[in-house]
């Protein structure tokens, strides 16, 4: 099964247990459609089962739970999901989707207190905040039955779409719009223009196409002229379609056969009600038994009544100079708008609000961390000068500049915490070294924390021969003196270890999370280093910080982040980038190559054996599924081993493997008892192997291209010519827009900036702070977003870092709503 198909199963399994509420995924189902349409195309899905695929998912918050099923079922007949015909119906039957559930006015809830004024952003003294808007609090929070009309049975539907109070009301966005301002008559539509028209239905039916498609066609007229509306195996129109129908229709004008068509179109009944607004409509998430017309009514009521009433946390001079609408209005715009650019401009203030919100959150936590006090540490120039000449190699400028960063944070007087981003092979490690080598200089403790025991023990080594040289005299550590701690150091070990980090005597450990079990104490810890960072979470981090008083950290990445999402997702940390690679270092060389030209690879990699090098090769599963094509890890290594590499000793790495089988792999390929090692991407962060000159990725077309970039960084850490092959999954994919990227450039900073506007931030992000998962207006590939909100935060903090002054008094309690676990604490 691919990933793009799999990732469905999952998804409509667990919408089948919501009983096909559309709660499987935050937002609804039809949130998932552009997301999915890049996966499923990477993954070769022919373009006619993606366009069913998405028509359904888009049409599915409009039907009732009977409709949704079939739908789930339709998608897997056409994706050959097995599976999800299996999926339970609906417990009880819904209602069809236009149902109406006719509210009563909204009760007035205690007024809000008088608005206190705002004041401009110059500095003023702390004075006493005015009183908070207890009673506008206290009404945004109340439950949605509060409102008139809306009963228990009522706000368990609307709990199903996650709105529990007034607030989550007010903050449910619409998912589009249909504009009836600028209503276009069929006589009038042009080939290829995103149109909405109102029109009877002539008539319905359903016929087989070629390749015995079942098509449902309907002809929809306003008597000037006629369109035919089509659907693709999707008989269940049929049941929601009639003769003599009025409707609004949106969709994209087509061609077939010369004549204007659209295919799976947006559609809704329209009563003279609406039609006569001839304005821009919301149309909203929907679930089982809520029809869009009393979601939209109990809407308005909500919002035309409380909008007016929420105090704007912003002050009159970031409104005025960024040119930002005012939050009440913004709130009404977004839900009914005027026009189209009053809907743009509310739009643009409610997303300025988001990342202006994790703007703050961000400095504040910095903030908080500049008032903490540390000991300080001075590296003499010629001390630092000397350490550096016993490097086998000349320092880039870019270490120098990263480690002159390091020396300023250590003579501060205040904890460094700060991020070396760096991308593969760059020289993070000696640069972190050197600043270890001041703490030690001075009889100060460090730590160093990795994400698995063998790149622990590869740290070990390397830090070893940079700080314990026996042939340097001025090496700032014994042998003894620097130890590693992992899950398998035997007991014996581990107790002199623990016993040498409490007396002081172990100067430098370097460990897995082992570090941060209770057993180890440190005398005096000044400085911890945690090495892939993104693999470790803040708390993890914090746990190994408290293991001293406010020691200096230093946190470590090969993942090149883009300066737009680095400004905001590591605004709390200060950042380092090390862009320049070692002198010497040979790019590698990357090639896409044909599956048909697989003989190539097999030689390249015979080759480079017969060399004595050593290769990867990457496939994108671990094993095969009944009706899958796609190459496997287990099932490719048998045929490697057999029919193209009988010689050679070919190894296997997959994520099923437990995680000592996995060190057990990893340790015979590094000692070369394997010459080819067939993986899944549990090699994407991996050992250092400098004697591995090929990789391999098969079904490239399938991974993004961070991950991509990190494959290839797992070879050319040699001194030897390394290559990168990417074979994609058929001819059609050797044309993929990452695997030209890939094949034309080594720097991961420019495939991290390509890969942000192709992806989104999802490939950077990982599990990081639970605010970004909130965002519903906010896109982190703005950049010009991103630095206009972080302009305005950095503002605040520069003249009010407390948020005490009076006017800050909302921002702050908007913060303290916006991160409510810690203040501050993006955990």
């Amino acid at each position: 099964m691919q990933r793009s198909t799999e990732k469905l199963y999952k998804i409509f399994k667990l919408e089948a247990e919501f009983n096909y509420s559309n709660r499987a995924v935050v937002g609804g189902l039809e949130k998932l459609a552009n997301s999915w349409a890049g996966e499923a195309r990477a993954d070769g899905l022919a373009e006619d089962k993606v366009q069913q695929v998405l028509s359904r998912l888009e049409q599915y918050p409009n039907l009732d739970g009977t409709g949704r099923a079939h739908a789930l079922n339709e998608i897997g007949q056409v994706l050959d999901i097995a599976g999800i015909k299996h999926l339970p119906e609906p417990e009880t039957p819904a209602p069809e989707p236009n149902t109406v559930l006719e509210p009563e006015p909204v009760r007035p809830l205690p007024p809000k207190a008088s608005k206190p004024s705002r004041g401009s952003m110059q500095k003023r003294s702390a004075g006493p905040a005015p009183a908070p808007n207890q009673a506008t609090a206290r009404g945004l929070s109340a439950s949605v039955t509060a409102v008139r009309g809306i009963g228990e049975k009522q706000a368990g539907l609307l709990a199903k779409l996650g709105i529990f109070t007034i607030e989550d009301m007010l903050y449910y966005f619409p998912n589009r719009y249909d504009d009836y301002s600028e209503l276009k008559l069929i006589q009038d539509l042009d080939y290829g223009e995103e149109v909405t028209i109102l029109a009877w239905v002539k008539s319905v039916k359903t016929f087989k196409g070629h390749n015995n498609r079942k098509i449902t066609q309907a002809i929809v007229s306003d008597d000037t002229g006629a369109i035919q509306l089509m659907w693709f195996n999707q008989e269940y129109q049929m049941r929601y379609l009639r003769k003599d129908m009025f409707l609004a229709v949106s969709g994209k004008v087509e061609q077939y056969m010369g004549r204007h068509v659209m295919y799976h179109p947006d559609y809704e009944q329209v009563d003279q009600e609406q039609l006569n607004t001839r304005r821009i409509v919301p149309v909203y998430g929907l679930t089982a038994q809520l029809s869009q017309r009393w979601l939209r009514r109990a809407m308005h009521s909500v919002i035309s009544y409380w909008a007016p009433k929420i105090p704007d946390y912003i002050t009159e001079y970031i409104l005025e100079d960024a040119d930002l609408l005012d939050l009440s209005t913004s709130l009404m715009e977004i839900h009914f708008p005027e026009s189209k650019s009053s809907l743009r401009n509310a739009r643009s203030r409610l997303a300025f609000d988001e990342i202006f919100m994790l703007q703050l959150g961000v400095l504040r936590q910095k903030n908080e961390w500049n008032q903490l006090k540390s000991r300080t540490f001075a590296a003499e120039d010629d001390w630092l000068a000397a350490r550096a000449s016993h490097l086998p190699f000349q320092l880039t400028g870019a270490q120098f500049r990263a480690l002159d960063d390091i020396r300023k944070d250590l003579a501060s007087g205040r904890p460094m915490n700060r991020l070396l981003q760096g991308d593969v092979g760059s020289g993070k490690t000696v640069v972190a070294a050197l600043g270890l080598s001041i703490i030690l200089h001075n009889g100060a403790q460090g730590a160093f924390m990795a994400p698995t025991s063998i790149l622990a023990e590869q740290h070990f080594a390397s830090l070893k021969r940079l700080l314990a040289n026996p042939e340097d005299t001025e090496a700032p550590l014994q042998d003894e003196e620097i130890r590693l701690l992992i899950g398998d150091t035997p007991t014996k070990e581990r107790e002199a270890i623990l016993t040498g980090l409490a007396e002081g005597t172990v100067k430098l450990v370097i460990g897995t999370h082992a570090l941060l079990e209770d057993p180890v104490q440190f005398k005096d810890l000044q400085m911890a280093i945690v090495d892939e960072q993104h693999r470790f979470g803040v708390a993890q981090r914090a746990a190994l910080r408290e293991k001293g008083e406010n020691p200096h950290l230093l946190v470590m990445t090969a993942t090149p982040i883009p300066r737009s999402l680095a400004l905001t997702i590591y605004g709390d940390l200060d950042l380092s980038v090390m862009d320049e690679m070692p002198a010497g270092r040979q790019p590698i060389s990357t090639h896409i190559l044909y599956p048909t030209e697989k003989e190539r690879t097999y030689n390249l990699i015979r080759g480079q054996v017969a060399e004595g090098h050593q290769a990867f090769v990457i496939y994108p599963l671990v094993e095969q599924g009944e009706n899958d094509e796609n190459m496997a890890a287990v099932q490719e290594q048998e045929r490697l081993q057999k029919e193209i590499f009988p010689n050679l000793r070919v190894g296997l790495l997959h994520g099923r493997l437990t995680p000592d089988e996995k060190e057990t792999v990893m340790r015979k390929f590094r000692d070369n008892e394997f010459q080819v090692l067939v993986s899944t991407s549990v090699v994407e962060v991996g050992v250092d192997i400098p004697n591995a000159t090929v990789m391999v990725i098969e079904g490239a077309n399938r991974f993004g291209l961070a991950q991509l970039h990190q494959f290839r960084g797992r070879v050319g850490r040699g001194s030897a010519q390394s290559y990168c092959i990417l074979i994609p999954e058929n001819n059609d994919s050797a044309e993929n827009e990452r695997l030209r990227a890939m094949e034309s450039t080594n720097d991961g900073f420019v495939l991290a900036e390509h890969d942000l506007n192709q992806r989104g931030p999802g490939e950077f992000l990982g599990t990081r702070q639970s605010g970004y998962a909130g965002l519903r207006l906010a896109n982190l590939t703005d950049i010009h977003l991103i630095e206009k909100a972080r302009y305005y935060a950095e503002q605040v903090f520069e003249n009010d870092p407390t948020l005490a002054a009076p006017e800050h008094q909302l921002m702050l309690d908007a913060l303290n709503h916006f991160w409510p676990s810690k203040e501050g604490d993006l955990s």
